[in-house]
Order: structure tokens, then C-alpha cells, then sequence
């Protein structure tokens, strides 16, 4: 079964690593207008795509997921090289090496023997630009995401390529999933990609949209589940076929914390929604090996499980 997941940071890594345990042929498709954090420094000091999202997916993908983490994960705490994880520059160097992001993967994926394929979705530096409800073009995926202005529409700075990679995996699909992760920054910064979109559509083949768990402040506050969902469909052109939410939610300490950060959980307004829509309780609260901080994420098991039934 070829299962193919676009999207990007923690959420699309969650998926991975509940879907790694099964019979599925994966294929992962990730973001390239992250500029946050060392994935912006390097982009920025090296002229190189960002490889946070691609490390993250390295990870899950990874047999020996636990010591891979800590390896590519470990961020300097002072010098020059204060703040960069591990795995991004050695993603960066290989991206320097080889002449692509793509050949990167590539040597790496061979290195590591993962089990899966990871694409970036284009091996061009791109930038992402919103223009706000108020009429103002903000550039840049930080730069948007700190505004606190609500986003009106997004799209890139230039026109880039799908890696023939991605649209051949896309056409060979027996299901596409979109999400979890961030709705512009991660999910629909792929879409956006020349023939992304109108490659899904010519599949043919279901598409299924996992919903976030809470709403991100400065990129998606106050907005429901149907509106996450008309989003992904405005730069999808097409519905999609099925809708994954949750419904649980985490201990009462964590969604605190989290208030106190802007996140909220992300509302259903299941009534607005006139589709298939599969609602289970999907939270699972981890500890960040790093911070120590408790994290709300998607259980992978449980998630990784309802996207088979769906498939099968």
C-alpha cells in the first residue's frame, strides 16, 4: 500500500512514526519555507533549503528512532554553533556536498536505511508571503506567524518546481494524506508548489485531511475545524474526501500551559462539515527530552491505525 503524507514540522513526523510500524510503502513530501530557528540561519548564512522539517522525518522514519533523536537533536548551548541541532548541519553539509537538498536525503536515507522516502518539495529556496485582513503583505514564515494579524491568503515569493520525485510518487499513490501540521506553513506551503495540487487531483485517489489538535497562534487563532478544512480545500481545488479530528483532550496542567501560550484546542464545528469525518481521541502527551517540558501531540499508534482503516 503506497501512502503518501505531505506537510511538515512535528505533526507529519508523529504520522511517520506510527505508520513505520506497519506493511505501508511511505512516502513523505515536506515544506521548504521554514525560517525559523538554525533551519533559518543556515538557510540564510548558506543559501541552502531549511533542513529542520527533513530531520524531523528522519527521525521518525528511522529504525533505531530513540538514538537517532538524541544525536540529530542535540542542540549546541554555547560558540558558534549555539542553537543548531545536530542533524541539520550535517543535512546542510551534505545539501553543500552533493549540490541538493535532494541528493542529501538521498545519501542520508542510504546511510541510515530508513524505512521510507522523504522529499523536500522542491530543492529551491522559496519564501512564503501572506497578505493579512488588514491589506498588508508580510514575507517570510516568521514574519507572518508573529504579526498576530489574520492571515487572508497566502502564496509563494516566486514560482517553483515539484521535484519530478514528489509528482511521481503523488501518481502512484494509493492514498494522500494532508497533515497534521501547521495549515499555511506546513500544509499548504506544499501545495502551492507548481503541479502539487493539480498532480493530486489527476490521481484520482482519496485524500484525507488530518486536523491539528489546537489552533497555532499568529497562524491560525479562533479558526475551527471547517475552517482549517475550507482552507486546505480553497488551494487544494478539490474537496477532500475524508476528515480526521480529535476530540480528546490533555490533562488539565498541560491545556494551562498551553492557554497561557495562545494555543486553544481546536473546535468542531461538526455541523458546518457536510463530508465523512472520523472524530477519536488522538492526544498524547510526551516529555521533550531536551526541555523537559510536557508536549501535546497526535498519539502515532492510534493515528497510524485509523489512517489503514481508511486505506484498507
Amino acid at each position: 500500500m503506497k501512502v503518501v503524507a505531505i506537510g511538515g514540522g512535528t505533526g507529519l513526523s508523529t504520522l511517520l512514526k506510527g505508520l513505520k510500524n506497519f506493511d505501508v510503502d511511505i512516502t513523505a513530501i515536506v515544506a521548504v519555507t521554514d525560517e525559523g530557528g538554525s533551519s533559518g540561519i543556515l538557510r540564510r548564512e548558506l543559501n541552502v533549503p531549511p533542513p529542520g522539517d527533513v530531520r524531523n522525518n528522519f527521525i521518525a522514519l528511522s529504525e533505531n528512532e530513540k538514538l537517532l533523536e538524541e544525536i540529530f537533536n542535540f542542540r549546541f548551548k554555547e560558540g558558534s554553533l549555539r542553537g543548531h541541532a545536530v542533524g541539520n548541519i550535517i543535512l546542510a553539509a551534505l545539501t553543500m556536498m552533493t549540490g541538493s537538498l535532494t541528493m542529501a536525503v538521498e545519501r542520508l536515507s542510504e546511510l541510515l536505511a530508513i524505512r521510507g522516502k522523504i522529499y523536500p518539495v522542491s530543492d529551491e529556496l522559496v519564501r512564503l508571503v501572506a497578505e493579512m485582513d488588514d491589506g498588508s503583505k508580510i514575507v517570510g514564515e516568521m514574519n507572518i506567524t508573529t504579526s498576530k494579524k489574520r492571515i487572508k491568503n497566502v502564496y509563494l515569493d516566486r514560482e517553483v518546481r515539484a521535484l519530478p520525485e514528489v509528482l511521481k510518487a503523488i501518481e502512484n499513490a494509493d492514498l494522500i494524506i494532508l497533515g497534521p501540521g501547521s495549515l499555511y506553513t506546513s500544509v499548504i506551503a506544499n501545495l502551492l508548489v507548481k503541479e502539487v495540487a493539480s498532480q493530486i487531483t489527476k490521481s484520482g485517489v482519496d485524500v484525507v485531511y488530518i486536523a491539528n489538535l489546537m489552533t497555532q497562534p499568529g497562524e491560525t487563532d479562533e479558526m475551527t475545524l471547517s475552517e482549517h478544512v475550507a482552507e486546505i480545500e480553497k488551494y487544494l481545488n478539490q474537496r477532500v474526501d475524508l476528515v480526521v479530528a480529535n476530540s480528546g483532550k490533555p490533562p488539565g496542567d498541560v491545556l494551562e500551559r498551553y492557554a497561557s501560550e495562545g494555543y486553544e484546542m481546536l473546535k468542531l464545528d461538526l455541523e458546518n462539515l457536510d463530508r465523512e469525518i472520523i472524530v477519536g481521541h488522538f492526544v498524547k502527551v510526551i516529555e521533550d527530552p531536551f526541555d523537559k517540558k510536557l508536549k501535546v501531540r497526535h498519539d502515532p499508534e492510534k493515528l497510524a491505525r485509523t489512517v489503514l482503516k481508511i486505506a484498507r
